[in-house]
């Protein structure tokens, strides 16, 4: 089986280099490729990010089951998963507030950081088990796993079409609003935030008029963030920790036997009632609640004060530790 290939290519994962400074430089690079991506090639946003995602994460996730199986010899790969699936709901924890602020600046990283870790839990299940993350087939089920697709038959199409085709160049004139309408309704999908109608991308007439629909009411929502700010910071942290959980469960599903397809790992996953943490698991979500509180704490005070003044400086401060909470999360995922 190939293995899924990326148009725009990214250095390996430094989890394993000495330097900080360069985790740190290989995050934020890899933040502004994503969004490369997105911007490049908005119409097919969901292929192109999972087909990046596997080019640059499959050898890492390979290292990383093998490494963990060898640490943990006496732990079941069940238990091993379901600790990896619990710590990926931490920081896209972490991820969705910080996405939830009003600062731009750090509302796409974060949102794209989400994603990514959504996508390296799903590879690292996946080589826990057994299969190749850097096969076609296992970028497709993460595809049908998201609900982007409603069968790996038609990911994988979807998928091999994609790849075939050069990322295109920066675009000379502006795109169609509704090509940017369909790209935020796709990575609402991919993020977990949306169902695509029947299983499917979003496709003819109505579809558009719901999908724009549905953009606006977000706007309108991402705009009241600027009244409702710390509310809306707590509903994203809420939404994309649950669908990390989510996908966590349709992922071990799949890759640890107990459904023979991704469609079924889904109607399983749904139908599991997550029962939460033990006393451990609740000590370790205090410890990480307080080691977060103070930068968490900075942006939502500067934001409080933004309503009452509208100071660059203050507008820098929150901008600068929304995004350096986005870098370090995203650095001490990529460790673990």
């Amino acid at each position: 089986m190939a293995s899924a290939q990326a148009p725009i290519e990214l250095p390996a994962e430094t989890e394993d280099s000495e330097s900080s400074r360069g985790r740190m430089r290989s995050a934020l690079s890899r933040g502004k490729l994503l969004a490369t991506i997105a911007y490049r090639d908005p119409v097919h946003v969901s292929e192109r990010l999972t087909l990046f995602g596997a080019n640059n994460l499959a050898e890492p996730s390979q290292r990383w089951a093998e490494r963990v199986q060898a640490e943990q010899p006496d732990a079941s790969r069940a238990q091993i998963a379901e600790t990896l699936r619990t710590k990926s709901a931490h920081i896209a924890r972490v991820d969705g507030a910080l996405s939830g602020t009003p600062f731009l600046i750090a509302l796409a990283p974060a949102y794209m950081a989400y994603l990514w870790q959504e996508g390296r839990m799903v590879l690292r299940t996946a080589a826990l088990y057994g299969r190749d993350p850097s096969a076609l087939t296992t970028s497709a089920e993460t595809l049908v796993l998201r609900g982007v697709h409603p069968t790996v038959d038609v990911a994988l199409a979807a998928l091999e079409r994609v790849r075939d085709i050069p990322m295109p160049g920066k675009p000379e004139s502006r795109r169609p609003l509704k090509v940017w309408v369909s790209a935020v309704y796709s990575l609402m999908i991919f993020g977990g935030f949306l169902s695509a109608p029947g299983g499917e991308k979003a496709r003819g007439a109505r579809a558009r008029l719901k999908a724009t629909i549905g953009i606006a009411v977000g706007l309108i929502i991402w705009v009241s963030t600027w009244v409702f700010p710390v509310t809306f910071m707590i509903v994203m942290a809420w939404g994309c920790e649950s669908h990390a959980r989510q996908l966590g469960n349709r992922a071990a599903a799949l890759y640890g036997g107990e459904v023979d397809n991704a469609q079924a790992a889904i109607e399983h996953a749904d139908n599991v009632h997550d029962k939460g943490h033990d006393r451990r698991g609740i000590v370790r979500t205090v410890f990480l609640g307080l080691s977060l509180a103070i930068p968490l704490g900075i942006v939502a005070g500067v934001i409080h004060l933004l309503q009452n003044s509208s100071s660059p400086l203050l507008m820098g401060v929150g901008a600068l530790v929304a995004v350096s909470v986005v870098v370090a999360v995203g650095i001490s995922a990529g460790k673990s």
